[in-house]
């Protein structure tokens, strides 16, 4: 045998030393090309300073090969990191909201919750990067797939070469998009001011039937995401901000002596008197009484106390 050469004659092993033998020849032999092929692929070098690690993580429902791509892919090579690997998208999902994410490989039918949905939930979200692989050369899926933003598709078995080729266009593409990202803040800065001026607009003159879910069907937004944004891009939250508009409007009518605090309570949005004041005691440390003694209009025959 010629030196650096692996040979082996599978069909010269005799039955007796088992088909286990052969099964361990063939290994050897897989993961010699493994690491033939790893060799010559080119290591990504990140730019000084400017880069990081983008993290990666894999879904399928089969662990064969969610370890299979997570162990024998050179992941830094190409300037990607494992973040983790998930049996089902709900894992997936609830794992990407609490955590920075990049790039997310996904299989598409899987129990609990499926590639498609993943994606779309995530993509509701998240600024994120999304390749499935499945078994399932169908255009149905592909086509679903690609409306929802994901940015490629690979059949199983997902070959080497495909794989390395869409990483790294991905890579370069979220390289480009960091370098662009502060302008990117800036203009996400300005559409979420956009939308929070429409809410507090919105809740400035309709707080007497305001809730969450009419103001986010106003902005198109779902109740949860239009929630978030309130809570990250706002100096109070959603039901702060009701709660504040209301008791000073509240503050505001009580100091007219002819306003009844019962009336008052459902012009601001409480069914019942008693709701509204434990409310307003909350927010100012005193009755409505007390708050409209205190301004002078003490003569109230519709009070609460």
């Amino acid at each position: 045998m010629e030196k650096g050469i692996i040979s082996y004659d599978i069909s010269s092993l005799s039955w007796k030393n088992g088909f286990v033998e052969k099964i361990r020849m063939l290994f050897l032999l897989f993961f010699y090309i493994i690491t033939i092929n790893r060799s010559k692929q080119k290591p990504y070098v990140q730019r000084k300073g400017s880069l990081r690690m983008y993290q990666v993580i894999i879904v399928d429902d089969e662990a064969k090969i969610r370890n299979g791509i997570a162990g024998l892919f050179p992941w830094s090579q190409l300037g990607f990191e494992i973040a983790g690997c998930f049996s089902n998208g709900k894992a997936a999902y609830e794992y990407t909201l609490a955590n920075h994410v990049d790039l997310v490989l996904s299989d598409i039918r899987m129990p609990i919750m499926d590639g498609l949905e993943l994606s779309e939930k995530l993509l509701e979200k998240r600024d994120i990067k999304i390749i499935f692989f499945s078994g399932y050369q169908d255009f149905e899926y592909v086509r679903r797939a690609l409306r929802t933003g994901v940015v490629d598709y690979l059949l199983k078995p997902v070959k080497y070469e495909d794989l390395v080729d869409c990483l790294t266009r991905i890579r370069d593409r979220l390289n480009s998009e960091t370098h662009a990202a502060p302008a990117r803040e800036e203009e996400n800065l300005t559409y979420y001011e956009k939308i929070i001026s429409l809410v507090k607009n919105y809740l400035d003159t309709d707080y007497q039937n305001a809730t969450l879910e009419q103001a986010a069907r106003l902005v198109n937004l779902s109740p949860n995401y239009l929630s978030r944004i309130m809570k990250e891009h706002s100096d109070v939250n959603f039901s702060d901000y009701l709660l504040k508009t209301r008791m000073e409007n509240a503050a505001r009518m009580l100091k007219d002596i002819g306003c009844k605090q019962y009336e008052i309570a459902y012009r601001v949005g409480y069914d019942n008197p008693k709701n509204f004041s434990r409310a307003f005691h909350q927010y100012f440390h005193m009755t409505p009484s007390q708050y409209r003694k205190s301004s002078g209009a003490d003569h109230d025959y519709g009070g609460i106390s």
